[in-house]
């Protein structure tokens, strides 16, 4: 039915939280999986743990789909905390993540990954905001920093609304930046239906999460992550509207929650492959 298959597949390497190159392979070999999204933070900060891992992946036959990091003083409690925490939008952490995100670039050149993935915070609705201009400049200069060694930058989605995201790209205007769309990110922020979303960010489409929640009962509360195809994911129309949409990039099966992450991204594989097969 679909060009998009198992080839398409990855997983995120933070969802399986390992202490090791070897301890992540061993989580890969129970999926059933060769194919990462890095998080690069851990190549940059532990090089005495994680030095050789381009050598071991080649050893051990697993791809780089692609590479992603994270930003200093990041407070996920509620929605509101990482409102005012998230990614490159605070003035207090920016020196640092600037740095970070320097460090970051290489460690990806070296791994040879073609696309990098974070969250830029939460974007301004309106140009008036005071915070637009800035927030436009740092993204700019992030992205040229990753355009200059041939890397494409994507945004996390669900912060805001696709339409706000989609007006930011268009006044960012850089041919190297898109969007790595999560459905869930959708519901667990309440900023839409993902599969109009899809439809509204499709020509920067660079990556896809697999990942699932079903939305909070509690305003200004978090809904719940669940684990793929038990939430409220329309995965059926998800796929169709990628083939519609004629994507072929990776599926990168995302678990942030629960005790046992290992079978739930094996679970996420199994029901993707039966959707597409």
């Amino acid at each position: 039915m679909s060009k998009l298959g198992l080839k398409n597949l990855a997983v995120c390497s933070w969802s399986l939280q390992p202490k090791s190159p070897e301890e992540l392979f061993r989580g890969l070999a129970v999926i059933g999986l060769k194919r990462l999204q890095i998080a690069l933070d851990p190549l940059r900060e532990s090089p005495q743990v994680w030095g050789k891992f381009s050598e071991l992946c080649q050893a051990e036959g697993v791809e780089l789909a692609s590479g992603m990091f994270v930003t200093a003083g990041e407070d996920y409690s509620t929605p509101e905390t990482i409102k005012q925490t998230g990614g490159v939008v605070p003035d207090n952490t920016w020196e640092e993540n600037w740095r970070n995100i320097q460090a970051d670039a290489e460690v990806a050149a070296k791994l040879g990954v073609k696309l990098v993935t974070f969250h830029a915070g939460f974007l301004p609705h309106e140009a008036t905001d005071p915070d637009f201009n800035k927030l436009l400049d740092r993204i700019a200069t992030i992205a040229d920093l990753f355009a200059a060694k041939g890397i494409d930058l994507g945004f996390e989605t669900g912060q805001e609304t696709a339409e706000t995201l989609k007006s930011f790209l268009q006044q960012l205007d850089r041919k190297n930046v898109g969007v790595n769309f999560d459905p869930a990110n959708m519901i667990l922020y309440q900023k839409g239906d993902p599969i109009q979303a899809l439809r509204v960010l499709a020509p920067w489409l660079k990556q896809c999460h697999i990942k699932d929640a079903t939305k909070t009962k509690v305003p200004g509360n978090w809904g719940e992550e669940v684990p793929a195809g038990t939430g409220q994911v329309d995965w059926k129309a998800f796929f169709q509207t990628l083939e519609e949409l004629g994507f072929e990039g990776n599926l990168c099966i995302e678990r942030e929650a629960g005790t046992q992450r290992v079978q739930d991204i094996r679970t996420a594989r199994q029901m993707v492959e039966a959707i597409l097969q």
